[in-house]
């Protein structure tokens, strides 16, 4: 079937008990059994819930993957990829540019396990290749990345971590299926902040991690289960109907942030932009290679923290919040906000810079959002 069909109706079949055409919510913490051993395969809701199987489902073959899992955070999503493929004594290779909680993680967590991290340029694959070893067991990369919108080949790090025996872990969650696949391109496990995109209405918190490979998605599914941060049937059902309108949604981002990120690269007070779409970007002609779109996330930056403090203290329709990817346009300050658990030095080489502003773009009219951009600058 065709994406737009498979966001409807995949792992969505009518309830057979009332022909409902929308998936309910199966709000339970138990099932009765029939007697001893006899059950419908339904026994407690940590191990199985109809709503977030349905979800998994959809998940599944929109990133063309064997199985997915839900869970009740995108950090939660990525804690239990790290208990699946690393241990004591393991070498994994991030993305130095990634989410801040992503890195959070990793060095204030992950790391006191025994675990150890190298930080690396991926779009630079010979760095990528000397950076592996023969302890290393994941490569986990954004792309792009958060905040600065670095573009990484997600085949030409496949192909390197392969033939050290290291799983591939792609954070997708600023592409959507919709616009970059992965699994399709060689990657192992795809994961995904729920909250955002797929969402898309900033009414929801889950995580989701897509799998290419089935030992790996019954070692996932194992420890879904016993760690147990399950995603809700509550939640689970907003992320399906979100998903519904996904194409739409991405179709309207898109084609606003190409306008916004032209608007800015025009516009004098503006020291650099930094989004995908533009050809003086880096990564432009990779991007078009391996996504359909370019998303809706664009970074600026306008030269210092007052240019930026005045910037986002004026703006009106665009909201100062964190998070992306919902209908609404969403403007940030990176720096204080969703990297604020990054040390400065280190932000300061990333270029997150303290007159760096971060705008998910959102799916109103285009004039109402260069107004209000145009207002802000004075």
């Amino acid at each position: 079937m065709g994406f737009r069909t498979d966001a409807i109706h995949a792992g969505q079949e009518p309830d057979p008990s009332t022909g409902a055409i929308v998936t309910p919510i199966f709000q339970t913490s138990t099932y009765v059994q029939e007697g001893l051993g006899k059950h419908k395969g339904f026994e407690y809701a940590r191990t199985q819930n109809p709503t977030r199987f349905a979800l998994e489902k959809n998940m599944a073959a929109l990133e063309r993957g064997v199985a997915a899992y839900a869970f009740a955070s995108g950090m939660a999503a990525t804690t239990a990829i790290t208990q699946l493929l690393l241990k004591q004594g393991d070498h994994a290779i991030c993305s130095e540019n990634v989410y801040g909680g992503t890195f959070r993680l990793f060095d204030k967590i992950v790391r006191h396990y025994g675990i150890e991290f190298t930080y690396v340029n991926t779009p630079d694959l010979s760095a990528l290749e000397k950076a592996m070893r023969p302890n290393t067991k994941m490569v986990f990369i954004e792309t792009p990345t958060n905040p600065m919108m670095a573009i990484t080949d997600i085949r030409g790090v496949s192909d390197i971590a392969h033939r050290g025996n290291a799983r591939v872990v792609v954070d997708n969650t600023f592409m959507t299926p919709y616009l970059q696949r992965p699994l399709e391109m060689a990657a192992d496990i795809v994961v995904h902040s729920t909250t955002k995109y797929l969402n898309g209405h900033s009414d929801s918190v889950g995580g989701m991690a897509v799998l290419a490979r089935n030992d790996d998605a019954e070692q996932l599914k194992f420890i879904q289960n016993a760690a147990g941060a399950i995603l809700s049937p509550f939640d689970s059902w907003l992320i399906l109907r979100g998903i519904k309108t996904l194409p739409l949604r991405m179709d309207a981002h898109n084609a606003n942030a190409m306008k916004i990120a032209n608007y800015l690269a025009s516009h004098l007070k503006v020291a650099r932009v930094f989004y995908p779409g533009l050809p003086t970007h880096p990564g432009h002609a990779l991007a078009k290679q391996q996504m359909s779109g370019f998303g809706g996330v664009i970074a600026f930056d306008l030269g210092s923290l007052d240019a930026a403090k005045r910037f986002l203290e004026r703006v009106k329709l665009c909201s100062l919040a964190e998070s992306l990817g919902a209908v609404e346009t969403l403007i940030s300050h990176p720096a204080t906000m969703t990297h604020a658990s990054v040390p400065a030095e280190y932000r300061a080489k990333l270029g997150i810079t303290d007159g760096l502003v971060r705008i998910s773009v959102g799916i109103e009219d285009i004039d109402d959002l260069l107004a209000d951009l145009d207002s802000a600058f004075g």
